[in-house]
């Protein structure tokens, strides 16, 4: 997409719906077109690589270069056409064109995803093998009443959470300007279990519409905002029966005593983070006078349901702090003592600055602070409350946060993914992208052909916004080293090394030489298949395969939507789930 270089051109950044350069005559469920595993670029050709899914061996085509022959596709969906693009050697190729039969698996109990990013690190690496990008196995609308600004659709969707028991629970928005409710769905086949409505009311600053999140606990009970501050939670978020309860952070007595003052002027404005004692952490507004005397800041609720708060200009000892930056997700180290949670200044004044803060868990006492500066200009960098950026802590405690740069578009309004060891006393290598985006954790046996010496890398979006200062909408994605270091190609500044980066495969007609962007805020990662599930603006879900540095999968969703970045999510039965255009697509074998 065009992305204007002045700030009011910024407010528009989303990823955009154009039409695809290249025409499929697969029909998805939406009326869309779905390819189910094939990239077609004049640059791609396409062989056959066995698989076996557990039920039978089959061809499947999986991307790589330099190979001449196009097998056609076997997809396990009897209505679906099988084609062969012209890019990928004609409609000749081999194989055999009776479709597999799809046996369905028994229930499942594998690895949970509690919330945003996966865990209270928002590593986003999942525990359980992905299946194939074969087909769109079920979706549900996400957005009862989406709002577009032209075809832009300007809102970011919270994070699915799935149980061990493969439960997916989602939030729904059913009103043009907020209104939610809860769906429990079985992640087989996306029936109904339970719903709840919630009644939460959105913050209402944002040019945006902030993200509404869940959070799953151990012990299998599920948290939403609610109201007021308070915090709704349902036990056991398997079970068909079941209500709606609440805690507050300030006292059931003094919210009851002013339930209509705590409901208009508190509000809860990040996604929930639960650690694994079944602590609750978030930040929270609080716009006027209230009875108890609540400021804006960061609130405990602790298993047992005893709450704690600290304002947050208390807390980064600056009274120019306003709050916790909007829809950023607090992170917890991995000993579970430090809470990192980035805070903010108003925006009325300008471009809103902060600090990224460490907490201790139980008290909320400060234990460290840093300025979040502009690598580059050195002075404060831009927190800003319409990205979704959360502090993510890597395996071995460095805690890692992105801004956007002090002077846009100095930095082509892609701003820095700033770097700092666990206590931020130290400001470590940044890396070249930081704009809406929580890196995800790489292992590095991921990667084969890595010889550095980390023992884990970074995923991370890297677009390079055409029209935007130097920007030659040239978009990636990229995987980084944080102890290595290169010259950042617009600065000069020492920045992550890149290990891998892979170019958007679509071309965008809006920009010469441009590539549509990759619309990922947290991506999934999968150890297992040694992949990565990422969306791209053009309306498709695809897998970057790091050994070979190349996307292998790709599934259709839509025609491509203009829209906020949105996660990608992994259920106990390697269903991968993907956001697009106001509907949660599951998406398998």
């Amino acid at each position: 997409m065009v992305l204007g270089a002045s700030v009011a051109a910024f407010f528009g950044k989303y990823c955009t719906k154009r039409p695809d350069f290249i025409a499929q005559r697969d029909s998805t469920p939406d009326g869309g077109q779905v390819s189910a595993a094939r990239i077609h670029s004049p640059a791609t050709r396409c062989r056959p690589i066995s698989y076996n899914w557990g039920m039978q061996t089959q061809t499947r085509s999986r991307l790589r270069s330099n190979a001449s022959i196009a097998p056609r596709l076997h997809i396990g969906i009897a209505c679906l056409c099988v084609i062969a693009l012209a890019s990928c050697g004609g409609s000749d190729g081999g194989g055999s064109d009776t479709a597999p039969i799809i046996t369905v698996p028994p229930p499942v109990t594998g690895p949970a995803w509690w919330g945003f990013g996966r865990d209270a690190q928002h590593s986003a690496v999942g525990a359980v093998a992905t299946q194939p990008l074969a087909r769109l196995i079920w979706q549900m609308p996400i957005d009862l009443a989406p709002q577009y600004s032209g075809t832009s659709l300007l809102i970011h969707y919270g994070s699915p959470v799935i149980t061990p028991r493969n439960t997916l629970v989602m939030p729904v928005k059913t009103g043009a300007t907020g209104g939610f409710r809860i769906e429990a769905r079985n992640g087989l086949t996306g029936a109904a279990l339970w719903t709840a409505t919630t009644d939460y009311i959105l913050p209402t600053q944002q040019s945006w519409t902030p993200s509404y999140n869940l959070a799953l606990t151990t012990a299998n009970r599920v948290y939403a905002p609610g109201a007021g501050g308070k915090l709704l939670f349902r036990d056991d978020a398997d079970n068909a029966s079941g209500a709606l309860q609440t805690l507050v952070f300030y006292g059931a007595d003094a919210y009851n005593a002013a339930k209509t003052v705590y409901d208009q002027n508190v509000i809860i404005n990040t996604p929930l983070t639960v650690d694994t004692a079944g602590n609750v952490f978030f930040g929270f507004i609080a716009n006027a006078t209230n009875p108890a005397n609540l400021i804006s800041g960061i609130a405990r609720v602790a298993a047992d349901g005893r709450g704690s708060w600290v304002a947050a200009s208390a807390a980064a000892s600056d009274t120019t702090i306003l709050k916790v930056a909007t829809n950023s997700a607090p992170a917890v180290s991995i000993d579970g003592r430090t809470l990192y949670v980035a805070v903010n200044t108003s925006a009325n004044a300008g471009l809103a600055n902060g600090y990224l803060l460490a907490l201790d868990t139980t008290t909320l006492a400060t234990r460290g602070k840093i300025r979040l500066t502009d690598p580059n200009k050195q002075t404060p960098a831009w927190v800003n409350d319409n990205g979704t950026s959360s502090p993510m802590v890597g395996p071995d405690g460095d805690v890692y946060f992105g801004v956007l740069e002090a002077s846009p578009p100095s930095h082509n309004f892609t701003g820095w993914m700033l770097h700092f060891d666990a206590t931020l006393t130290q400001l470590k290598t940044p890396g070249a992208f930081g704009w809406d985006n929580t890196p995800s954790v790489v292992p590095r046996a991921m990667v084969p052909g890595y010889t550095g010496t980390s023992n884990y890398l970074l995923m991370t979006k890297y677009n390079n916004y055409g029209g935007a200062g130097t920007g030659d909408g040239r978009n990636h994605i990229a995987i980084l080293d944080p102890n290595q270091t290169q010259a950042d190609a617009v600065t000069g500044v020492s920045v992550m090394k890149e290990v891998h980066t892979l170019l958007g495969p679509t071309p965008d007609p809006a920009y010469q030489g441009g590539v549509k962007e990759w619309c990922i805020n947290t991506a999934a990662v999968d150890p297992l298949t040694r992949s990565v599930l990422v969306n791209s603006e053009d309306g498709y879900l695809y897998r970057w395969d790091l050994s070979v540095n190349q996307l292998t999968e790709r599934i259709r969703l839509n025609n491509g939507t203009a829209q906020s970045y949105t996660p990608t999510a992994i259920g106990p039965d390697g269903t991968v789930y993907s956001i697009n255009n106001a509907v949660l697509f599951a998406v398998g074998r």
